[in-house]
């Protein structure tokens, strides 16, 4: 037994709503010893985060409370209940949090240098030689010594695992004894996870810091966590050791958790089919300096002379980094950013297509995307949203008829149709995405793009849109293609496979030989990283 840091018992978190009270964490009870790392796993609103935000007591109180009996100690002594004051000098000194996504938790009007300064100057009241001396250090503790030459940089102007790294560094800023991870790899791509993973895992044997990590993907858990603690409808139903826990789980859920990741492999489909589109030597490239007349001298080459075909019934998997040109590429099959290079669509050259000529060919080429939230309209109700495409493109169809191809669509969705007149904040992340699929089906198109539709999802709720996809490609003879950087789910849908990096291909070809054996480098390194955490076992 180590020493004892932070010991939770029989915590309980209330909310006041307008339906009264709601208990969002209830009974929770365990304890992270100095240089431990114990993981908090379970589905979205199981009160993982709630509970993180408890032990710095960032919940907005007094909406919130915590019923007699709940006990947070931090070295020995007693959160609950500590005003602002006392609770400044932990945060970020001596307990710190990684938040989830890093683009909404840095503030976008500050510079790096002054996000990362300011944490020093009001703990240990440096001045600003010594906090710039201190922001470079940590620069160099992250791995982002490049951003030593722009540490008056903008949180957009860098990329996902950068603005990640500058939030581990925010957090480490003060050497803390406890470092609270809330889903610090949840949009990155494969081997920034891998490396944001394993920088976390070295810094915590340098510092002998103690890490609670949140999130839902249990391969992360199994490599890197001592203890695991499963929660479900804010109780934690079963904890343990990592590896007594994945070897042999006791509660149904814990066992529904390991099994609910999307495997296998996609199911046959007929080699013979028909083409349904064709793209051939696809290039799109964007200006990215202009001469002083305005003509553009350099480009960004985001897609650079690719070929693309998708069969009938058959999913084409793109998977590769940030930046690689993926969606670029989807988008220019469905002529919504404009490429060079020829684009067959059922056999009719659609390149030259105007605007007005491609209005037609839309119902047959949909495409769902990544954030179901954000693409979905807070103003309309799910009946108006999935319906819209029947009014552009069936006018001839009446109200009653519209209504019955959306009862239609909800249903091969799996979702309950009485619904139809809600809004999407009233439903959870699985079913709105299951909403935005429902209004790309309901127009029975012929080509769908997938662009990351499983990324924000829980790993249950991925694999339900996994089998869900396949259902409907299989019912309907549907040609994907699938955009991911989460090869464990590419691999369970696509047939083909193209391996992306700077706009052009690396390896293409049928998808269960490049998993077998890849023959590129960084096709080894992609799959490495996404296929093989579970081979590096923690500490």
């Amino acid at each position: 037994m180590g020493e004892l840091l932070l010991d939770i018992k029989n915590l309980g978190v209330d909310f006041k709503t307008t339906d009264g009270v709601f208990h969002a964490v209830k009974n929770v009870s365990f304890s992270i010893e100095r240089g431990q790392t114990v993981a908090l796993v379970g589905e979205s609103g199981s009160g993982k985060s709630v509970t993180a935000l408890s032990i710095l007591q960032l919940l907005p109180y007094p909406l919130a409370s915590h019923p007699a009996g709940s006990s947070i100690t931090f070295e020995r002594e007693e959160l609950i209940g500590k005003n602002d004051a006392f609770m400044r000098k932990i945060r970020g000194a001596q307990a710190s949090m990684i938040f989830q996504e890093p683009m909404t938790a840095l503030n976008p009007l500050h510079t790096i240098e002054k996000q990362i300064g300011e944490i020093l100057k009001l703990h240990q009241r440096l001045n600003e030689q010594n906090v710039r001396k201190r922001v470079l250090e940590l620069l160099d503790l992250v791995q982002l010594p490049r951003l030593k030459e722009r540490l008056s940089a903008y949180p957009y102007e860098l990329s996902g695992g950068q603005r990640q790294r500058v939030m581990i560094a925010m957090a480490l800023a003060n050497n803390p004894e406890l470092l609270i991870a809330d889903e610090p790899t949840t949009a990155l791509d494969v081997t920034v996870q891998a490396e944001i993973l394993e920088l976390l895992q070295k810094l915590q044997k340098e510092l002998s810091m103690a890490m609670l990590m949140i999130t839902h993907d249990l391969s992360i858990v199994e490599k890197f966590a001592n203890h695991v603690c499963v929660m479900k409808n804010g109780e934690i139903v079963e904890q343990g050791p990592a590896a007594s826990l994945f070897a042999a789980p006791q509660h149904d859920y814990s066992k529904m958790l390991l099994q609910a990741q999307p495997r296998g492999t996609a199911k046959p489909a007929q080699q013979n089919a028909a083409t349904v589109i064709e793209g051939k030597n696809l290039r799109v490239y964007f200006p990215r300096k202009k001469n002083f007349f305005g003509k553009a001298t350099e480009f960004v080459k985001a897609v650079d002379g690719l070929d693309v075909t998708v069969k009938a019934g058959h999913t084409l998997g793109i998977v590769g980094e940030s930046g690689s040109g993926k969606s670029t590429l989807g988008f220019a099959l469905l002529r919504l950013v404009r490429s060079e290079g020829a684009i067959h669509f059922n056999g009719t050259d659609i390149s030259v297509f105007s605007r007005n000529q491609m209005t037609p060919l839309r119902e047959d080429m949909q495409i769902v995307f990544q954030d179901p939230f954000g693409s979905l309209s807070p103003r309309m109700t799910i009946s108006e949203i999935i319906g819209e495409g029947l009014q552009v493109h069936r006018k001839n169809l009446t109200a009653a008829q519209r209504e019955e191809l959306v009862v239609k669509a909800l249903n091969d969705v799996h979702l309950n149709a009485d619904t139809r007149h809600r809004y999407p904040h009233e439903f959870s992340g699985g079913q709105r995405q299951r909403i935005a699929i429902a209004r790309a089906m309901v127009l029975e198109p012929k080509f769908v793009v997938l662009d990351e539709p499983t990324s924000a999802l829980d790993v249950s709720v991925q694999s339900q849109i996994v089998d869900l996809l396949r259902e409907l490609q299989e019912k309907h003879n549907l040609a994907y293609l699938f955009i991911s950087h989460d090869l464990r789910v590419v691999r369970a849908m696509a047939h083909d496979l193209i391996v992306m990096k700077d706009g052009k291909v690396v390896e293409s070809g049928p998808a269960d030989k490049i998993f077998a054996a890849p023959k590129e480098t960084y096709t080894k390194i992609l799959l490495d990283a996404a296929l093989n955490l579970k081979t590096r076992k923690a500490a």
